[in-house]
Order: C-alpha cells, then sequence, then structure tokens
C-alpha cells in the first residue's frame, strides 16, 4: 500500500477587535452610508426635477396715463390643434 499524502495545515485568519474598534468601524461606515444618501438625493432631484425650459416671453410696459407704469406680461403659445383625416 502507497502511504498517504499528509494535508498541510490551514492556516486561519482571525481579526481582533476592541469595541473601540467597532465603534469606530461603525461611524465610518454610517458616515460613507450618510455621504451616499445625500449624493442620491441630490442626483435624484437632478434626474427628476431637471431645469426649466426657457419660455419665451413678451413683455410690454403700458403707461396708464396716472404716472404708473404698468408690466403686462403675455405668454406666446401655438393654439393651432392637429386635425384627424379619417379615411
Amino acid at each position: 500500500m502507497a502511504p498517504r499524502k499528509r494535508k498541510k495545515p490551514v492556516k486561519k485568519v482571525k481579526f481582533q477587535l476592541t469595541r473601540s474598534g467597532i465603534a469606530g468601524i461603525a461611524v465610518v461606515c454610517f458616515c460613507v452610508f450618510l455621504w451616499m444618501f445625500i449624493l442620491g438625493v441630490w442626483a435624484g432631484q437632478f434626474l427628476l426635477h431637471p431645469p426649466v425650459s426657457k419660455v419665451k416671453l413678451y413683455t410690454k410696459l403700458e403707461d396708464s396715463g396716472e404716472g404708473k407704469q404698468v408690466l403686462e406680461v403675455i405668454k406666446i403659445e401655438a393654439k393651432k390643434k392637429k386635425k384627424i383625416i379619417k379615411n
């Protein structure tokens, strides 16, 4: 019979931390997660609410005759609607 090959003993890795070490890691993780949450909220607001597009406004100053000026804002919009043609 052939002699059996002996397996090399497996080295185990151990981490030993004190309570203050665990608390320090917890504080660092909390700060990282808070930072990621703040970045996520900022990015979400930017993506969900993009900057308002510029609307063409026509402003006109009118003199009411009494020495006061009135600023009138007129919003220009297209009023013609497309017609649907049925065959």
